[in-house]
């Protein structure tokens, strides 16, 4: 608990709230194991702290709810075990035992708490205007992996509009932050198995936690993974069960049409045989605000403008991994067919982590911005890029298009290769330039990502604008952003 690493911008975010001499309010979201509940237990050091946190809504109802929040307040504050009939009560009793003290309150997984009673965020709003205002030094913070609930009934509802002052997206790690996590913990292996951790994890602070230090990589991914009853074998579905319900068949296909590639909304339709309404487009709202698939928004590079056309990437390393190479595995795992087997052997394993470290650099972009030299605030348009083969250009796909104020356009191209990269390199990029459709006074700028080497040919071509080694962004500082 001592050892806490990163989200510096975020417990500076929530310190400013305390330094309001008043009752504020604050929301944090992110995906299940992102660190919601452990951000706030170090910002609540040093402060008095009242955690309530719900029960998983599984054959439970509103009332037993109370009673766990009931429970948990007596235990807090040292008393017999309470009975609450109503919310009201309830939070009238927690006001009796707050002073002007610096305070921090955390409704953790909020959703499961307040979704089957329809007088909970009422009741919490009123709680807040009748009981709260006269107190100083107080943060009462709703923290969910349920993103949808709290964007519906927190942030976007009439009940809080406008009491909401401050709202955290959290993220996964970054590479450097996750290699210092790892190292912290006393993992001792290499570059190489650290960016093999990630491409499977993502960078999620619970997944880094359950790697073993007396373990190698193959051994630990191997455990998780592909072992029968492995935590990451049955995270998956744990997953969806806490977020989606009955309906997480649905947003299943969604993910496994994505998974082999980006995908605008027609696309997805016509992929997992839905109709065309709606309900598509506020699914693939959900899982981007559940943090696992990302919208990227395709732009004219002419008119440095968004156009209409958006693509979807399943943007979450251990979702993809899951659909990839442990889900279509299942049946060989439950015989620990993989027991004695190194990973490397399996079939199409250096593709995959091929696939996995590109989602994990995208993830990193503000890292490779700075890798390359550009200013995240000189940056116009910055994703992936695709262009269309079409009757006036030929197709191309580019793995990161960083496009600047200033009219160059950086080609960035991802290799995590074991051998050392030849000339081929140069010609490959080239044909992806020659195909792009450039407008005519736009500086083009190649870039080169690459894990394992490159030959001295390659830099005497004197053709890429940089060649970066991965091995530096597990070192980057993030104080750049």
């Amino acid at each position: 608990m001592s050892n806490f690493i990163g989200r510096e911008q975020e417990l500076e975010s929530l310190e400013n709230l305390i330094k309001r001499k008043k009752t504020t309010v604050a929301v944090i979201k992110g995906r299940r194991r992102i660190g919601k509940s452990r951000l706030v237990e170090e910002f609540a050091k040093n402060k008095i702290f009242f955690n309530f946190s719900g029960l998983p809504p599984v054959d439970l109802d509103s009332k037993d709810q109370k009673r766990n929040f009931a429970y948990q307040l007596s235990r807090q504050v040292g008393l017999p075990p309470f009975t609450f009939e109503d919310w009201s009560d309830a939070f009238h009793h927690l006001t009796h035992h707050i002073t002007n003290s610096p305070t921090v309150i955390l409704f953790d997984e909020i959703s499961w708490i307040g979704d089957k009673d329809p007088t909970f965020v009422p009741k919490l709003k009123n709680w807040f205007d009748l009981e709260l205002q006269d107190k100083e030094n107080l943060v009462i913070i709703f923290c969910g992996s349920v993103s949808m609930w709290i964007e519906d009934n927190i942030i976007n509802s009439t009940a809080f509009f406008g009491r909401v002052a401050l709202t955290i997206d959290l993220e996964p790690f970054s590479i450097a932050e996750s290699c210092k996590f790892l190292k912290n913990q006393g993992f001792k292996g290499s570059n190489y198995e650290i960016l093999q951790i990630l491409s499977v994890t993502g960078g999620v602070p619970w997944y880094l936690e359950q790697i073993s230090n007396d373990k190698m990589t193959d051994e630990n991914i191997k455990e998780l993974c592909f072992q029968k009853g492995g935590l990451l074998t049955l995270e998956y579905d744990k997953i969806f069960n806490d977020l989606f319900g009955p309906s997480g068949t649905t947003y299943k296909k969604i993910l496994h049409a994505l998974s082999d590639g980006v995908k605008n909304l027609a696309e997805i339709r016509e992929a997992i045989n839905y109709p065309n309404s709606g309900t598509v487009s506020q699914m693939m709202k959900n899982l981007i605000i559940s943090g696992f698939v990302t919208q990227h928004y395709q732009w004219s590079i002419k008119k440095k403008s968004l156009t209409k056309q958006s693509l979807y990437r399943l943007s979450d390393c251990y979702i993809r991994f899951y659909i990839k190479y442990i889900e279509k595995n299942l049946t060989k795992i439950e015989q620990n067919t993989y027991k004695d087997v190194e990973l490397s052997s399996l079939p199409n394993w250096q593709g995959i982590m091929g696939f996995q470290l590109e989602s994990l650099l995208l993830q990193n972009h503000l890292a490779l911005l700075k890798a390359i030299g550009i200013a995240p605030e000189s940056v116009a348009m910055d994703n992936p890029y695709i262009q269309k083969h079409n009757s006036k250009q030929k197709g191309c796909q580019i793995d990161y298009l960083v496009q600047t104020q200033t009219q160059n356009l950086f080609v960035c191209e991802f290799k995590f290769n074991t051998r050392e990269l030849g000339l081929e390199v140069v010609e490959q990029i080239k044909e992806k330039i020659n195909r792009l459709k450039i407008p005519r006074g736009f500086g083009v700028v190649p870039v080169l990502f690459h894990f394992g080497g490159v030959t001295i040919s390659v830099y005497e071509q004197n053709y890429f604008y940089k060649i970066i080694d991965i091995n530096s962004l597990l070192e980057m500082d993030k104080n750049f952003i």
